[in-house]
């Protein structure tokens, strides 16, 4: 394993949020002391990729666990469940990147990547690669500048996840992946589309014939979560959509579904280790 690369970090606790309406492509959270923070595990909408820039971490994303520290890119594909929290007393520190999908997939077909319409999935999921923590680094100091125009941000953005797909070119897999179970699919697709609302476990079995303890068992081996966790999942996504645009915390918990703006505190944190205060800045 490399040695661990020296970056100063400040003392601070509180995680810190970077957005521009202007470039509604990408968000930016950074950490310089998170070591009291814990994840439960969590998936996105969006494509995520992180440097780690303190301390040392466990990262679990998908069926992998690996032990991180600083000098580590972890990187996150779409909807699929991870966590990464602090491994001993010492600060942990990181800055995530958080791109919309499509964005990026057409930034990859632009190069040549992937023959399919969507995101084409990467298929490394760390990487200690010096150039790339570096150039992960010197992007967020771009984006925070108060000083820089919307241009240059943008073209240092693309400018680093071209390289990106470059160096860590995700070619397809030569063999098609399986077909998902239907039922399974329409259960999700259910959840989907009812989530704000009150949900009971019959409802969801209803509308994808299934029993509950079929349900239960091969949902969680199909996404990565219970379907309750999945609910919750689908409540956060959603919350911190209608926090970017100002909306006031205890509409977001009525309007996400939760019961109260205490419930959407406590799987806010839960699920971005952060206030849904924090957040919305």
């Amino acid at each position: 394993m490399p040695p661990r690369p020296t970056v100063p970090q400040p003392t601070d606790s509180t995680p810190t949020f970077w957005r521009d309406p202007a470039l509604p492509f990408i968000e930016v959270r950074a950490i310089a002391d998170g070591r009291k923070l814990r994840y439960g595990r969590h998936a996105h909408s969006t494509f995520s990729i992180g440097a780690v820039t303190g301390g040392r971490s466990t990262y679990s994303n998908g069926d992998t666990l690996e032990h991180v520290h600083a000098g580590a890119v972890v990187i996150v594909n779409p909807e699929v469940v991870h966590a990464c929290n602090p491994a001993a007393d010492e600060a942990w520190a990181y800055r995530m990147f958080y791109l919309d999908a499509d964005w990026l997939a057409k930034l990859q077909h632009a190069q040549g990547f992937g023959t399919q319409a969507g995101f084409v999935p990467f298929e490394q999921t760390l990487t200690w690669r010096a150039d790339l923590f570096a150039g992960l680094n010197a992007l967020y100091e771009v984006l925070v500048n108060p000083g820089e125009d919307v241009l240059r941000k943008e073209s240092a953005a693309m400018q680093y996840f071209m390289a990106l797909q470059q160096a860590l070119n995700p070619a397809p897999r030569a063999s098609a992946p399986p077909e998902p179970n239907r039922r399974l699919a329409r259960a999700a697709e259910f959840i989907d589309s009812n989530y704000t609302r009150a949900l009971k476990l019959e409802e969801i079995c209803a509308a994808a014939d299934l029993s509950p303890s079929y349900l239960i068992r091969a949902f969680r081996e199909q996404y990565g979560l219970t379907p309750h966790a999945y609910v919750v999942n689908r409540r956060i996504e959603f919350s911190r959509a209608q926090l970017r645009r100002g909306h006031a915390i205890a509409d977001v918990a009525v309007e996400a579904g939760f019961a109260d703006q205490a419930h959407l505190q406590r799987a806010f944190r839960q699920f971005v280790a952060a206030t849904p205060g924090q957040y919305r800045g």
